[in-house]
């Protein structure tokens, strides 16, 4: 479903991504691990545009993106739940909620995505009339994928979803991913932590200094020494 075939991008003078070919298939799940600064954020945004190719060709579901906008690529169903959050603390949960609608025809009738979002997240059903600026790191981040599960994603991007939050709420993030691959949907998940990411995923591809150094199934990844040592604290 997509597929990048060896991308370049630089910011300014700075070479971030080197020859990168990722492929996720329609309802995989793939992560992309590696430590701050690998490229995987960046990764993320070229896949939906915010960030522009140098060389190298972008494909989603079969039709060449690399040079469409942003929201004709989100039209398309391509949607990210960038690292941060970044909800708006203004709003509430409800209100979140239907800003990841924003695009869509059928906004007005979006009550079964948010039926869907709730089961998801009973959390955030609790909370529905609540400002998400006074809402925990953790809710913010229940309410960040369920904002872009809102726009009927054909593939979710995830930027570092478990990033800074508390052990059991990594826990319930990872669980959801899970609940999101049984469904079928397909996700591209970047990942500090190689243990969420591999937990998550079928298959995954390691990025370090914005070269893919190792791919394969997760399992396999696993045994290898350079994710033990340099990921898994073996």
């Amino acid at each position: 479903m997509v597929e990048f075939e060896r991308i370049n991008v630089h910011y300014g003078k700075n070479h971030v991504l080197k020859d990168v070919s990722i492929r996720v298939g329609e309802g995989e799940v793939v992560s992309l691990i590696g430590s701050n600064a690998a490229g995987k954020t960046t990764t993320l945004r070229t896949a939906l545009g915010l960030k522009g190719t140098t060389s190298g060709s972008l494909r989603f579901a079969g039709e060449d993106i690399t040079r469409l906008a942003t929201h004709e690529r989100v039209h398309r169903g391509l949607v990210l739940v960038p690292e941060g959050r970044q909800a708006f603390v203004k709003f509430t949960v409800v209100e979140n909620l239907l800003m990841g609608a924003y695009h869509r025809a059928d906004r007005d009738r979006a009550q079964k995505e948010i039926d869907f979002v709730f089961d998801l997240f009973p959390r955030l059903r609790e909370r529905r009339a609540q400002k998400a600026g006074s809402m925990s790191g953790g809710e913010q981040q229940m309410l960040a994928i369920a904002r872009g599960l809102m726009a009927k994603p054909k593939c979710l991007l995830l930027d570092e979803p478990t990033l800074g939050l508390a052990p059991i709420l990594v826990e319930e993030i990872t669980a959801t991913v899970r609940r999101l691959a049984a469904s079928g949907m397909t996700v591209l998940l970047a990942e500090q932590n190689a243990a969420v990411a591999l937990a998550c995923a079928g298959r995954a591809y390691v990025l370090e200094s914005g070269n893919i150094s190792l791919e394969g199934k997760s399992e396999e990844l696993k045994q290898t020494d350079a994710i033990k040592s340099l990921y898994l604290g073996h």
